[in-house]
């Protein structure tokens, strides 16, 4: 058994807390992560040395605190369960925000690997079903709101109907929503196509989860459009212009 799968759930909290911390301050002091965590010096410095044991992160008293490649993995592993916790409530359940993060925390240190992606391709599925989508969503939270009230079934049904039958008789002209993941716009999904790159290039591409039919979503562009970061499956990854360029998808 590796010393990440043996991390409490106190462990990941630290772990989770020192990532952050470093995206926004670039260096780390037990002070930053007691003032995040609400807790005493003293439980941190346990954390600390707990941490170092298991080789997560480089720490010495009075110096700065660094993850190391294994800790760094085990963090983004403890956010990726987070977030795609998080956005799942937002999205497809249509939570308040606030209380989805807070469900999200209590729930990221327990849900096993298998379901974490099953939630993932649920909220894929929610996305590219013709029945879904935010209208299907706004729909539900109308259902909640409404006592579970069944009013509006028949026409929701009979307007997705029409919506195939829109896009079936458009043929050509559908097409014309397929774009190059480059361009688009930070807060804009499409659903991967195909991708037209081969080699190591396609590989790298693939491995981090961008394969057909995965939904993807535009995060931020560089100023100079190089590079473009992306949130697919619960990973932030960020690719080259030239690997957005190859990659065809269809805008949702």
């Amino acid at each position: 058994m590796t010393a990440v799968a043996t991390l409490t759930a106190s462990l990941e909290d630290y772990l989770e807390a020192i990532f952050h911390i470093i995206a926004e301050k670039q260096a780390v002091r037990p002070k930053d992560i007691a003032r995040r965590l609400k807790v005493s010096n003293a439980s941190v410095t346990g954390a600390l040395r707990s941490l170092a044991q298991k080789k997560l992160i480089n720490y010495a008293p009075y110096d700065v605190i660094t993850l190391t490649p294994n800790g760094k993995a085990a963090a983004k592993d403890v956010i990726r369960r987070h977030e795609v916790l998080r956005d799942f409530f937002v999205n497809v359940l249509a939570v308040d925000e606030s209380d989805a993060d807070k469900a999200a925390c209590q729930m990221e240190h327990c849900i096993p690997k298998g379901i974490l992606e099953r939630f993932i391709q649920f909220a894929e599925f929610v996305e590219v079903c013709p029945r879904g989508g935010s209208k299907w969503i706004a729909g539900f939270a109308h259902y909640c709101d409404r006592d579970r009230a069944q009013d509006n079934c028949e026409r929701c049904i009979s307007l997705a109907l029409e919506e195939v039958r829109r896009k079936r008789k458009k043929g050509s002209r559908e097409k014309m929503t397929s774009s190059k993941l480059k361009d688009l716009r930070p807060g804009q999904k499409g659903k991967v196509v195909k991708i037209k790159s081969r080699g190591s290039t396609n590989k790298r591409i693939v491995e981090m989860g961008v394969t057909p039919g995965a939904v993807v979503e535009v995060e931020r562009v560089a100023p100079l459009g190089d590079p473009i970061d992306i949130k697919v499956k619960g990973y932030h990854l960020s690719l080259r212009k030239e690997e957005a360029d190859r990659i065809e998808v269809e805008v949702l």
